[in-house]
């Protein structure tokens, strides 16, 4: 059943905006530099269904390397952000969602910074709240501390998200975790993380404005 949230909270990068081209082209750029693995073009696939600790397993980047390297991605971003944008139809759901009462958040590993310039002006004005520049591994604690902020209860919001560490930060905060298909990461990888919700498309998004559903995966 897709339930009714006061509060939905979403990932930035591989759920609203459409970054992994980005993110490739930018890893790779960055391996020279830190001296680690590339990703080649027939491995996306298969990294798709690995966890971040994962892939930096397979790719040769130790963890002590990751907040530099994490660092020069926020950079190039903000420096060439024109490559990215939202996924075709989240701007009308966010829309719906808002209209219909719900409070919308971003909690996100990239920088504040770049969550406005991607979401823009207008639809900023839609999010309660922006959190930004959480570490990988560090998104519970901003979860938490939008939940505090707005007032809300953890069985009262939703974490919107498309990697195994957003489905790890939303138990984690003790909220529910709703997994989309179209990110990073696999839905096969996603399901077994059991989301209490599927989204297939993002035009399902807007389900979350219903009070029920008859199937947790929604098309």
């Amino acid at each position: 059943m897709v339930r009714r949230y006061d509060l939905v909270m979403f990932d930035l990068d591989g759920t609203l905006a459409d970054s992994l081209g980005f993110f490739i082209r930018t890893h790779n750029l960055l391996s020279a530099k830190y001296h680690f693995q590339p990703i080649q073009p027939h491995e996306v696939e298969l990294l798709r269904q690995r966890s971040p600790r994962e892939i930096m397993d397979h790719l040769g980047l130790p963890r002590w390397k990751l907040p530099f390297v994490a660092r020069d991605f926020v950079r190039l971003m903000r420096l060439h952000g024109q490559q990215v944008c939202m996924f075709a139809g989240v701007e009308r759901v966010l829309r719906d969602l808002h209209a219909h009462g719900l409070q919308l958040a971003v909690v996100s590993s990239n920088s504040v910074e770049n969550c406005l310039r991607i979401l823009g002006e207008d639809l900023c004005r839609l999010m309660s709240c922006i959190d930004g520049g959480a570490s990988l591994f560090g998104k519970r604690t901003r979860i938490l501390r939008v939940m505090k902020k707005l007032s809300i209860q953890p069985g009262q919001a939703i974490y919107v998200g498309d990697q195994l560490t957003d489905a790890d930060a939303a138990r984690a905060a003790s909220v529910a975790f709703g997994a989309v298909c179209w990110g990073y990461g696999a839905p096969q990888a996603l399901a077994q993380t059991s989301p209490e919700v599927t989204f297939e498309t993002v035009d399902a998004l807007r389900l979350l404005a219903c009070n029920t559903q008859p199937d947790a995966h929604v098309h």
